[in-house]
């Protein structure tokens, strides 16, 4: 997987400015817009770089080195030195084995005593996927099925579905990115995403069987197609809401990120396609074999002394808790969410830097010698770009000459490189070293001071452009931050537009919407505790503390979203079917959790389990995105739905089903809970139950 840090500045993110000037040095100076390998390399303790051995170790090892555009220097004790090894291709086309040629060539420096690491943004992180932590997710919510399904056969089933999902989804990524470029987060999270999803999309169905095999007048014939009619009808509706927050990301106008969405949806859709035809196949194959084993008898009669079990009675109990004193348990639940929220107030978005890398990493230790031997600020080094094609060729030299004092005087440079000019002189390049590093507000402050000399170059008639890296990183930010606004009203406007035509309400969806603003404030709040103030670097194994990943806020209000609604659709859609029963609304609140609670939390404990085994992922970018999806289920899953919802119901009474006359009869009717079904106890149904029985 490529380092976070190389998704920015490339062709995938147009409109930004370090994009143009990737553009103008790939068509003007191609020697310059090559990827980069930087060497670093450290000498013994009570040496120097400047000992004969040393410097001809050096020296022999990069004249075997492949690549063009050397660029050297020594720090100041001459103890720690570099040298860029500027490859011909971009940053992400630079091969595995053209790193590998360049270790070999450095092997000589290693051999005299030298400390030899590499960086740069040729170099890329390689994301392991299915290590120990993320198998333990996967054992987790397997204990988790067996204990909510009461079967090891019926836990069994949906891990399987779900893998088979997942396969089919990553194997249609794979061809896809043969034609269309992805980066390695693109997958990972189709496996995360698609991985839960299949599962709880699975276990939904499967717990709605058994919960009508408990009877033993049910076929298992009846049974599978009426769990597929309302549980699987809530799967689709809460799929599609899934599908459709994950594709949004498009909205954001940066390409990798819509290409992530776009391939975590698609996977979903799998896991729907599947929870509704392979799954409806497998309960058949399985049979009586699911049925729960007190219901194997026909007679039920209950054994003498055996305490017979009430269905759902901790979820009975806790919504008579939650109801009891409905308005104190709204307030206490939003104030300790809004609490939780108080961090996100200093949200700083970024890409990690190499900071951000296991300690271990020749990323991370090549950045901790940089920083050493030159200072915080030689990490984030910037690009600065001065397009001279229109400026008369007699006046370019004193332009440039004027534009490096210009930037020089800014009080947050420590350095500024001589320009080096293409070929024709008509684009100059320069570097520009920051005092601070790259994941410091100070750097993004001066990145903008800098470009504030733009106008005097326009003036001579030349453009200046502030690119690399680091730049790119602040860019990526400010545009994803930009953005961030619109894509929470899309999000919000479309649950609206979804519950209102799932449950004919208008204050339901309204409650939903609150609810989910909430979840995602505390998930973010969370997020910024940990990974931007640095809390529990320790627990979590977090090598540095920096600002949160700039396409994470995007990325889990689009996810969470999806899996809020999940929950809300089928913890209100026993609700209403009951009410729609009844009319008795006191009552509806009680019998949807008490049928609903206990799956909704295995669910969500399920996909706790499965975003938790990626927080201990060493990549910073999926550690992140872990974290912040686990945590933003078991709020919304535990806080939000489990509670606060129950309680707004209590305190809505009857008004929570109103619907305005004109709009009930201009909304189509979605029956994802299933009224419109016969009743199974017709005489038909039981005439061919017996026929069935006695051959």
């Amino acid at each position: 997987m490529e380092h976070p840090r190389a998704f920015a500045g490339r062709k995938e993110d147009p409109g930004i400015e370090s994009q143009r000037a990737q553009d103008l040095l790939e068509a003007k100076f191609p020697a310059a817009a090559g990827g980069v390998i930087r060497v670093v390399y450290a000498a013994p303790a009570g040496s120097t770089l400047t000992a004969p051995r040393a410097e001809a170790a050096v020296e022999a090892g990069l004249a075997k080195a492949a690549g063009i555009f050397r660029a050297k220097a020594l720090s100041a004790d001459r103890r720690t030195g570099y040298a860029d090894v500027r490859f011909r291709r971009a940053a992400a086309d630079v091969t595995q084995e053209s790193k590998d040629a360049l270790s070999r060539a450095m092997a000589q420096a290693r051999d005299a005593g030298l400390r030899v690491e590499y960086g740069g943004s040729a170099m890329k992180a390689a994301t392991k996927v299915g290590g120990p932590a993320e198998l333990v997710g996967v054992v987790i919510a397997f204990a988790v099925l067996a204990l909510t399904l009461g079967s090891l056969v019926a836990a069994g089933l949906p891990l399987i579905t779900a893998l088979v999902g997942v396969a089919i989804g990553v194997l249609g990524i794979k061809f896809v990115s043969r034609f269309v470029e992805m980066t390695g987060t693109s997958t990972v999270l189709a496996v995360m995403i698609g991985l839960a999803v299949g599962i709880d999309y699975a276990l939904f169905i499967i717990a709605r069987h058994r919960e009508q095999l408990a009877d033993p007048d049910t076929d298992v014939e009846d049974s599978v197609a009426r769990a597929v009619a309302t549980a699987g009808s809530a799967v689709v509706f809460a799929g599609a809401t899934v599908i459709i927050a994950l594709a949004a990301l498009s909205a954001t106008g940066i390409p990798f990120l819509a290409v992530m969405g776009l391939s975590a949806a698609a996977t979903v859709l799998v896991a729907v396609l599947i929870a509704v035809t392979l799954v409806p196949a497998v309960l058949a194959l399985a049979g009586e074999r699911l049925r729960p084993r007190d219901a194997r008898s026909r007679t039920r009669r209950p054994r003498p002394g055996r305490r017979q079990r009430t269905p759902g009675a901790w979820g009975l109990a806790w919504a008579r808790a939650v109801t009891r004193r409905p308005l104190i348990v709204l307030l206490a639940g939003v104030v300790a969410l809004l609490a939780l929220a108080l961090p996100a107030r200093n949200l700083r978005l970024g890409l990690p830097s190499y900071a951000s890398e296991p300690t271990a990493s020749t990323q991370h230790k090549s950045y901790d010698l940089l920083t050493e031997g030159f200072g915080p600020g030689f990490n984030a080094t910037l690009t600065a770009v001065a397009d001279t094609s229109r400026v008369p060729a007699a006046e370019r030299v004193a332009t440039v000459t004027d534009l490096r004092t210009a930037l020089a005087k800014d009080t947050g440079v420590a350095a500024v490189s001589q320009p080096v000019p293409n070929p024709d002189h008509t684009v100059f390049v320069m570097a520009v070293v920051p005092k601070t590093g790259p994941d410091a507000r100070a750097t993004t402050d001066l990145v903008r001071r800098l470009r504030d000399n733009a106008p005097a170059v326009a003036k001579a008639g030349g453009t200046l452009y502030i690119a690399g890296v680091t730049a790119a990183a602040i860019d990526v930010a400010g545009k994803l931050s930009g953005a961030l606004p619109g894509f929470i009203g899309i999000i919000v406007v479309l649950a609206l537009i979804l519950l209102t035509l799932a449950f004919r309400s208008l204050l339901v969806p309204l409650k939903a919407a609150l609810g989910f603003l909430l979840s995602i404030a505390a998930s973010l709040g969370a997020t910024v505790w940990v990974f931007q103030y640095g809390h529990l670097d320790g627990a979590l194994s977090i090598p540095s503390a920096g600002p949160v990943t700039s396409f994470l806020p995007v990325l889990l209000i689009g996810v969470l979203f999806g899996l809020a609604m999940d929950y809300e659709v089928f913890l209100v859609s026993r609700m209403r079917e009951h009410h729609e029963n009844t009319r008795n609304p006191a009552e509806a609140i009680v019998h949807g959790v008490a049928r609903s609670g206990r799956v909704v939390s295995a669910a969500a404990l399920i996909m706790a389990a499965v975003f938790g085994g990626f927080v201990f992922n060493e990549d910073p970018v999926i550690k992140s995105i872990g974290f912040a999806l686990a945590f933003g289920v078991l709020i919304d899953a535990f806080v939000v739905r489990m509670t606060l919802v129950p309680a707004a119901m209590a305190l809505l009474g009857r008004r929570a089903w109103s619907l305005p006359h004109w709009l009930d009869r201009a909304l189509p009717d979605v029956d994802i809970e299933g009224a419109g079904l016969p009743d199974p106890r017709t005489p038909e149904r039981n005439e061919r139950r017996h026929e069935v029985a006695a051959h």
